[in-house]
């Protein structure tokens, strides 16, 4: 008996046919883009846009690569600075629902070497730039391998302030919490994120130490030339090591590469209240206490208007580039004028990857305000 061939129903085909489909393009974002391309403000661009179940907008412009001619590309990878605080802070928060510790708690409960004057800074001071520590110059990490390695140095400084009166952004902070998130789970940082955030996640792209099949898509970083154009420029954290060298400490604070679609899985799972495919990563009241204002009436940076959550900056009057973004939006940018905000009353993620070095404060670049402008709904 011969069998007949299997159909398969018309909703299943069309789910198939959706998973290959090319995510849309919203067209004045594209083009929004393309101009500042054009006026060599930037080499390229990827630009997303999700809620949070699917992708609304992805699309790269110009080139990645300019010397080679390189188009930029969906899957290029950027040094995403500072947007790796709020996958600490989500490392942080992790231990803190095990039971591990308590962002209340002083730093010194769990590296007792903190003494003196910083006994008593709490592991939330130092999520929410309050710590009063001070941050280390190239040269003094430029031999350093490790987060344990990195606070004997970090304890040498002074402190610039009474921890919990004044905001002042700080590196070390955000990486001496997450040499305390070694301490707890028995884990070297990269090693606990890659087992409980990107490998679940599916974050294949994510990573303090790209490897050699990566290295090939990294976006050059650029800067501007004298004469208006622009010149390609190190990234100076890696202190004339090459991307993919173990021989520097994981930065907690600033040293991840990703990309656009892999930052969105993190960025879905966080507007979801912390699930994501099933599984539970956080619960909805850690996500909440993330990502609402923890810093009290201090007044902080980088942009009028915001305060800051664990990790996050969280706009508590739009105004000016966060004009597009409602009350309570969170997200954090990253040193070259990468941009990650989430925007939960109005269901929307926004992902702006671009590498130019000299923008000054790249949170309140024309380029970060025309993207979420054209790219709200």
């Amino acid at each position: 008996m011969t069998k007949k061939p299997l159909l398969l129903p018309l909703c299943t085909s069309a789910m198939i046919a959706s998973l290959h489909a090319t995510p849309p393009v919203i067209e004045v974002v594209d083009l929004r883009m393309k101009n500042f391309v054009e006026a060599k403000e930037i080499s390229g661009a990827v630009t997303l846009v999700a809620d949070e179940e699917q992708i609304l907008h992805l699309a790269a412009t110009g080139l990645a690569d300019i010397a080679n001619k390189t188009p930029m590309a969906a899957d290029s990878i950027f040094w995403i600075a500072s947007m790796t605080k709020p996958i600490t802070a989500t490392a942080v928060m992790m231990m803190q629902e095990e039971g591990k510790l308590s962002v209340d708690d002083p730093v010194s409960k769990y590296l007792p070497e903190f003494t003196g004057d910083k006994a008593g800074i709490t592991i939330k001071q130092c999520l929410t730039h309050s710590s009063g520590l001070s941050d280390l110059t190239q040269e003094e990490v430029k031999n350093i391998t490790t987060l344990a390695e990195l606070m004997p140095p970090v304890i040498a400084k002074p402190l610039l302030f009474p921890p919990g009166s004044k905001w002042q952004y700080c590196q070390t902070g955000i990486n001496t919490a997450a040499r305390i998130v070694e301490v707890v789970s028995g884990k070297m940082f990269p090693d606990f994120l890659q087992e409980r955030l990107f490998d679940p996640l599916g974050m294949k792209d994510t990573t303090f130490y790209p490897a050699a099949g990566q290295l090939a898509r990294i976006a050059p970083s650029y800067k501007r030339s004298a004469n208006g154009g622009l010149i390609e420029a190190d990234l100076s954290f890696l202190n004339g090591k090459p991307p993919s060298s173990k021989d520097r400490y994981p930065l907690a604070n600033g040293g991840l590469f990703s990309t656009a679609p892999d930052y969105a899985k993190f960025a879905q799972m966080i507007l979801r209240g912390g699930e994501s495919g099933g599984k539970r990563y956080l619960k909805e009241e850690s996500v909440r206490q993330m990502t609402s204002v923890q810093s009290g009436d201090l007044v902080t940076g980088f942009t009028p208007g915001n305060a800051w959550g664990l990790g996050w900056c969280v706009v508590r009057e739009p105004q000016g580039v966060s004009a597009a973004l409602s009350v309570g939006s969170f997200g954090h940018g990253g040193k070259n004028g990468t941009q990650a905000w989430i925007d939960p009353v109005k269901n929307r993620i926004y992902l702006l990857m671009i590498q130019r070095e000299d923008m000054g404060n790249s949170d309140a670049s024309d380029i970060r305000r025309d993207f979420q402008n054209a790219a709200k709904p």
